[in-house]
């Protein structure tokens, strides 16, 4: 059995005099579970295949690495997969809520072993990976650090090792992205938020997430060396890929 944050996502419910840059702090970490299952399409498809892609290629006697692993639902999909009940799982956020709830979960992890850490991922020393996951998380990082951000990872995983990022993205077509995020907003609303709701959730994310395109991802990817580097996974402006070392 897991735990999770059963609460329901009313942050945004009332009107604000003033619409504060989002945070995940301890009200959004309370609620997240529902908030992201409410704003993320297909956020469960890509954790559940995200964690059968990490059994499969996750090589013993090497490290997997959560950058950015929220309340740990990537951790709790990876404990169902048996290749990686012996694995050591470097689990990282900058949020101590986020940790908070994290550390209230009864995962049943057999022999995986699950290290915790308060940082920025930005910081964190990348040794011996063979899979390093990143879910919605780049898209905070301010977008002249990715790169480096990027190439670090790379630097610290084996021959081999796999890297998983999923983001929000645009479209470099003004068209396209117009329509991307009036089917996002449907979405949103099908899942109960309310105009008001989304205005407000919009404006306090406005300049906190900053989404690239998918070519932008790729290409940098690519760039770094990183090769094959495809898309697995799209909604509309929501996107998975898989990149792999060689």
């Amino acid at each position: 059995m897991t735990h999770r944050s059963h609460k329901k996502d009313i942050l945004f419910k009332k009107r604000r005099a003033r619409v504060t840059p989002f945070s995940f702090d301890t009200a959004v970490a309370s609620v997240f579970d529902d908030m992201i299952r409410r704003s993320v399409p297909g956020y469960e498809e890509v954790i559940a295949r995200e964690a059968q892609l990490a059994a499969t290629n996750y090589i013993p006697g090497t490290k997997v690495y959560d950058l950015g692993c929220s309340n740990g639902n990537l951790e709790a999909a990876m404990a169902r997969e048996p290749q990686l009940h012996d694995a050591v799982i470097v689990a990282v956020d900058n949020a101590p809520a986020m940790l908070q709830f994290f550390a209230s979960r009864a995962l049943n992890t057999q022999a995986m072993r699950i290290y915790p850490l308060c940082m920025d991922i930005c910081d964190v020393p990348i040794r011996n990976a063979s899979v390093v996951v990143i879910n919605f998380t780049l898209q905070f990082i301010r977008p002249p650090a990715r790169e480096g951000l990027l190439a670090g990872i790379f630097d610290g995983m084996v021959p081999g090792g796999i890297l998983l990022l999923a983001e929000k993205t645009d479209h470099t077509n003004p068209e396209m992205s117009r329509m991307q995020q009036d089917f996002y907003y449907r979405f949103k609303k099908e899942n109960g938020y309310s105009e008001l709701e989304i205005s407000q959730k919009r404006e306090a994310l406005e300049n906190v997430l900053v989404p690239e395109t998918v070519e932008t991802h790729l290409a940098r990817l690519r760039r770094i060396g990183f090769g094959p580097a495809d898309q697995w996974f799209q909604w509309f402006n929501f996107s998975a890929f898989i990149a792999r070392k060689c």
